[in-house]
């Protein structure tokens, strides 16, 4: 029981002596302040790199956005114009044989006979 006892308070003083400072002192920091220095550069990097990360996905994520905007627009600019291209041709021809057509604003109606 007595080595339990001590063990116990090995630890908790342990915990305490580095909760309060006494493990890691100025000498510590002067023999290792290379290495201190080299990994706040490095956790300050990587804090650099994942925000740039992150700006340059929401970026991507706007951009795709855009492109799939303009893609249905350029689809819809293009069924227009070959709209207009196809009866623009058809009402020059029909000019130029003098056949006397005229473009149908409606659809030709269906006429249904029911015989009773």
């Amino acid at each position: 029981m007595a080595k339990q006892k001590k063990s116990k308070k090995t630890s908790s003083t342990w915990v305490s002596d580095l909760r309060y400072g006494r493990y890691v002192s100025l000498e510590f920091f002067k023999h290792n302040a290379w290495l201190v220095v080299a990994m706040l550069v490095v956790v300050i990097s990587l804090i650099g790199l994942r925000y740039k990360t992150k700006t340059k996905m929401q970026e991507i994520k706007t951009l795709t956005k855009q492109l799939k905007q303009s893609e249905s627009a350029k689809l819809q600019e293009k069924a227009a114009y070959m709209t207009l291209i196809r009866e623009t041709e058809m009402k020059r021809l029909v000019n130029e044989k003098h056949l006397g057509l005229v473009f149908q604003e409606q659809p030709p109606y269906e006429v249904d006979s029911y015989t009773k």
